[in-house]
């Protein structure tokens, strides 16, 4: 772990590693420098002190990782329900707890959630650190990194998972980076090395090309992200186990510097992707924005929901929500309809794993029928007005 210093007695207070540093961690006081505790040990400063005032020293004693001990899973919720990646979590979280001999803990935030921490104990959890305050009802960034951050540095768990959500996107770098150790983001298989006991943590790289395997063999806690819908769910138990340990935080209102005032959800009616068992995805291949009522009409028929490739969310044809693939949502329906999309390889990653893939596209060389169980090459203005005829008229036979 680096350290970094300044030598007073060298320090000229001429404010030139201030405007260097970028991440505003350096400020004046009494005419001396000071560096702030959101250092980044970039050296930026180092190299344009005209007085050599400023060291970094490399810190020579071994960390200590014998200490670390458990399994934690981050226990997302909204409005009070828990949400469905978790459930995968504890999943995966058990095989990992189990593989390493020892225990596995959910972390639960919000306000007045205590019926829900206790509906986990029915997942084979042996501990749920319950963290309540009006502060966490609804997610901010500072009041949920500091009391995971808190707890963490005193109960010191080895391995932290959380979702790749959108808020977990958000607080897992942030956890990592006051935890001063690893983060590996978006992994879609974990597994533990037995012998070192360390997280070997997999995931697609450059745009899902190869595998990449991920390891943190110095610093604990080993904190991963995990891609929804891509590992099993936990199944609950007829009878809880474990116990809730409930947890006070440390921190005050004056320390948000965010104040949420409301929640507005774009489409109130829109499904969510990620638990839809039907998916109709539109791209390039619709022409033009307009010709998505197609898909609409299509997916309301099949009671399914709207997806989307990144080309047309990049056109702003549909809002980003709707994307599916590697820089969208990983679903995993039981029905996946792709119409007009060639199937890049990124687009693949988000929807390969569905039971059934229909491909639509005149282009009888796309990629997307690599991977389709049905392929129908066809334009897809011609085919899906009489798909539609076809479904609408079957509906009106049932009524």
């Amino acid at each position: 772990m680096s350290n970094i210093k300044i030598i007073e007695e060298r320090c000229s207070g001429c404010g030139k590693c201030i405007s260097v540093c970028p991440f505003s961690a350096i400020r004046l006081k009494d005419k001396k420098a000071e560096i702030l505790s959101n250092c980044n040990f970039c050296g930026a400063c180092i190299e344009v002190c005209p007085q050599q005032a400023i060291l970094m020293e490399e810190e020579k004693k071994e960390k200590d990782l014998s200490s670390y001990r458990g399994v934690w899973i981050f226990a997302e919720q909204r409005e009070g329900k828990i949400m469905p990646v978790t459930y995968e979590l504890l999943g995966v979280g058990r095989n990992l707890a189990n593989s390493l001999g020892e225990e596995l803990s959910a972390l639960l935030l919000g306000e007045n959630i205590k019926e829900q921490a206790h509906k986990l104990l029915y997942y084979d959890v042996d501990k749920v650190y319950l963290i309540e305050s009006p502060l966490l009802k609804t997610y901010r960034t500072p009041f949920y990194t500091r009391a995971i951050v808190d707890l963490a540095r005193e109960k010191k768990p080895e391995i932290i998972l959380i979702g790749a959500s959108s808020i977990g996107r958000d607080l897992a770098p942030r956890v990592a980076t006051r935890l001063k150790t690893g983060l590996t983001a978006d992994c879609t298989d974990l597994k533990i090395d037995k012998e070192k006991r360390n997280l070997v943590q997999i995931r697609p790289a450059f745009g899902g090309n190869i595998m990449a395997t991920i390891i943190s063999p110095y610093h604990r806690p080993q904190i991963a992200t995990v891609r929804p819908k891509v590992m099993k769910k936990a199944i609950p138990g007829k009878i809880s186990s474990g116990e809730v340990i409930e947890y006070e935080p440390r921190f005050t209102q004056e320390e948000g510097i965010i104040k949420v005032i409301d929640i507005i959800k774009e489409e109130k009616e829109v499904e969510d992707l990620q638990e839809a068992d039907i998916i109709v995805s539109g791209g390039r291949g619709l022409g033009k924005p307009e010709n998505f009522s197609l898909i609409r009409k299509l997916a309301n028929l099949l009671g399914g929901a709207v997806g989307a490739s990144r080309a047309v969310v990049d056109a702003g044809w549909i809002p980003s929500y709707h994307q599916v693939g590697q820089t969208g949502k990983t679903v995993q329906p039981k029905l996946y309809i792709a119409c007009g999309i060639s199937g890049a390889i990124q687009h693949q990653v988000g929807m390969r794993n569905s039971e059934v893939i229909v491909a639509i596209n005149k282009d009888p060389c796309a990629p997307i029928f690599n991977i389709a169980n049905y392929g129908i090459v066809e334009d897809l203005h011609k085919f899906l007005p009489v798909l539609i005829e076809k479904l609408e008229e079957r509906k009106k036979l049932k009524v």
